[in-house]
């Protein structure tokens, strides 16, 4: 085997597509070993939350179907179109009903917002404070109730889930309340970056519970 043709078995080997070269653990994520190929999966199913999330209030099932699908995807398991529409479907009731909740406790917290600054409610710069957190909140509870959502429990048990995975995991909760605040600032800053943004926004759903932590394995 000539040098040019070693160079290509080795990138067969590492990506998968071909014979190994050599014994090696299994990987944790073999479906993210290719990382254009998981950029490009990241890309689609940004589009496809942005598409399915236009009401806003379907928001929630969208993202829901889009983290299984990348979770999927990442363990190398079977990550067909037609299984990210089928979990959209069993998602999309109780998703609407979870993102018009959202969508009023978002709007009534901006609200209090604006209005602390308007300087028309006593303790403005508290009221404001309030309004910040609050709305860091709402994003935690939506990423992390879609991401725990799945259509045997639904989501009144992946609902009632959040405050337990919150406890349980606060660093987690303040990388999922740091996700939230970079869709939000990101589409603010050019509109179409909100389809790479939801993309990475369900990636980190994903992967922010199996990052590695002090003293868990």
């Amino acid at each position: 085997m000539d040098r040019k043709e070693h160079r290509a078995a080795q990138r067969a080997d590492r990506d998968g597509s071909g014979p190994t070269l050599q014994e090696r653990p299994a990987e944790r994520f073999p479906g993210a070993t290719a990382k254009f190929a998981l950029f490009g999966e990241v890309l689609q199913v940004g589009l496809l939350v942005t598409l399915v999330s236009l009401p806003l209030v379907t928001l929630p099932a969208a993202l829901a179907a889009g983290i299984r699908h990348l979770r999927r995807y990442v363990h190398a398991e079977g990550s067909p179109l037609s299984a990210f529409w089928a979990d959209l479907r069993r998602a999309l009731l109780g998703g609407s009903l979870v993102g018009l909740v959202a969508v009023v406790l978002t709007g009534i917290l901006v609200l209090d917002i604006d209005l602390a600054r308007s300087g028309a409610l006593p303790g403005g710069p508290a009221v404001e404070v309030v309004g910040w957190v609050g709305l860091a909140l709402v994003g935690v509870a939506v990423l992390a109730a879609a991401g725990r959502w799945d259509p045997v429990s639904g989501w009144r048990a992946a609902v009632r889930s959040v405050p337990r995975t919150v406890a349980a995991d606060v660093p987690g909760a303040l990388y999922l309340a740091a996700t939230a605040g970079f869709v939000v600032v990101v589409t603010w800053v050019l509109v179409p970056l909100v389809v790479p943004a939801l993309g990475c926004a369900a990636l980190a759903v994903v992967a922010i519970p199996e990052r590695p932590r002090r003293g868990i394995r």
